[in-house]
């Protein structure tokens, strides 16, 4: 019976490593979308009741330009998503392995699994930087 208990602990665990991270993607995406709905009703209702340009201003502030932000997405979830879904990999290859909680092996495939994340995390920059990079820089030159 404490085999089953051992498996499932170990099953709950690895299931809650590749959930969080994944809910907490959809949820920042969720608010994000939501945040952009709610910008659009306001600048709707300023148009509609013919809202003067300093009122407006007033209204809307426009949002800054932030350094780790590109095109529609931010780079600091993306790498903190890659980094949890690295360790959750790193302790599942851990798990079904059996190896030790306490041993080096342990630590050491849990460096591993960050070291991918962050690999993966690199990679995915690269590619929206290269996709969106040169469009951020024109729009600054014309500004």
């Amino acid at each position: 019976m404490e085999a089953l208990g051992d498996n499932f602990v170990g099953l709950v665990t690895i299931v809650l490593i590749f959930g969080l991270p994944v809910i907490a993607v959809v949820m920042a995406f969720w608010s994000s979308m939501h945040k952009k709905s709610k910008d659009k009703e306001i600048r709707q209702l300023i148009i509609e009741n013919h809202t003067d340009a300093e009122t407006a201003k007033l209204l809307i502030d426009e949002p800054k330009k932030q350094p780790r932000q590109m095109g529609p997405f931010n780079l600091d979830t993306l790498r903190a998503a890659c980094v949890l879904l690295g360790i959750g990999l790193g302790a599942c290859i851990d798990w079904l392995a059996g190896t030790a909680t306490m041993s080096i092996y342990f630590w050491l495939i849990i460096a591993c699994g960050i070291g991918i994340g962050l690999l993966c995390s690199f990679l995915v920059e690269m590619r929206l930087y290269k996709k969106y990079g040169k469009k951020e820089e024109s729009n600054e030159t014309k500004e």
